[in-house]
């Protein structure tokens, strides 16, 4: 059965309130999870007639495609997206006092303190208010419970897409994450190619190559090698699983199993969310 959106009707997120439950935290009490014995409920969302306002968030494991299919789904339904990766990855090009500590955090695998995560995305949600944004798809955020419950008690989340895909698979994709030092242009050389078994059906992700120009300048991400990549999957599963189960027990986590490459799988999340339908798709899609 396909899901559909629903329209937010709580307070909007904003900059202010976002640091100030942040400063309190620690002297709040956490929220209240539903109790275990009863069955989280299923989403349910109404078709959005227009993009604006709708507040999702995609999970996933680092590499799985958050920001590729967040990033189309923003051009579909014409809301910002804001991936929290780009945001540390954009402070980390200022070379400002922030971008040594980040720089050390990254390159090493681990997760950006929550301090540190907030004050980007409040910086970011300040330059959307100042441009008039309404709504957004969170990319990136959460990644703990802590964050969770933060956002929590300051919007009501429409929407939590859970992107999977076999850990195999995701180590090669991230391996082979490309980038044009030119244009900035996104690439994978890996050519994923699982043959199915007794559990899991065949898996084909064929590589997403660069035009001839950037062929000659692609570079390869600082942090994408095997041990750190490794480590991202470790601190994820510690740290991030448990804000998945947090969105299953109310009712918000749509879980997607990535079958294939972006054309097979963009197809397919399309029609789960009812959007397959939607006048803008062919031109999101390209």
């Amino acid at each position: 059965m396909s899901v559909v959106s629903r329209l937010l009707r709580a307070r909007p997120i904003t900059s202010n309130t976002l640091r100030t439950l942040s400063s309190s935290y620690s002297t709040s009490p956490p929220l209240s999870p539903p109790e275990n014995d009863v069955t989280p409920p299923s989403p349910s969302f109404k078709h959005p007639t227009d993009g604006r306002n709708v507040q999702w968030v995609f999970l996933g494991c680092p590499g799985v495609g958050k920001g590729t299919y967040a990033s189309r789904l923003s051009k579909l339904l014409n809301v910002p997206h804001i991936a929290t990766g780009d945001l540390v990855r954009d402070e980390l090009n200022t070379k400002g006092p922030l971008s040594e500590q980040l720089s050390e955090i990254v390159n090493q695998g681990k997760l950006v303190s929550d301090n540190l995560i907030i004050d980007l995305l409040s910086k970011r949600l300040e330059a959307g208010e100042a441009k008039g944004e309404s709504g957004f798809i969170l990319d990136g955020f959460p990644r703990t419970i802590r964050q969770a419950e933060i956002l929590e008690g300051v919007t009501n989340i429409d929407l939590v897409i859970n992107l999977k895909l076999r850990e195999e698979a995701l180590l090669a994709k991230c391996l082979g994450r490309r980038t044009c030092s030119q244009c900035g242009g996104n690439y994978n050389v890996a050519c994923i190619d699982i043959k199915a078994d007794n559990e899991r059906p065949a898996m084909y992700m064929p590589p997403l190559l660069p035009p001839s120009h950037c062929a000659s300048k692609l570079i390869t991400r600082a942090d994408d090698t095997e041990e750190v990549v490794k480590e991202r999957l470790r601190i994820y599963n510690e740290k991030s699983r448990p804000v998945e189960e947090f969105y299953r027990k109310r009712g918000k986590l749509l879980e997607f199993d990535l079958p294939g490459g972006i054309p097979e799988s963009w197809t397919k999340l399309l029609q789960l969310l009812n959007l397959d339908d939607h006048e803008d798709t062919r031109s999101a899609a390209a």
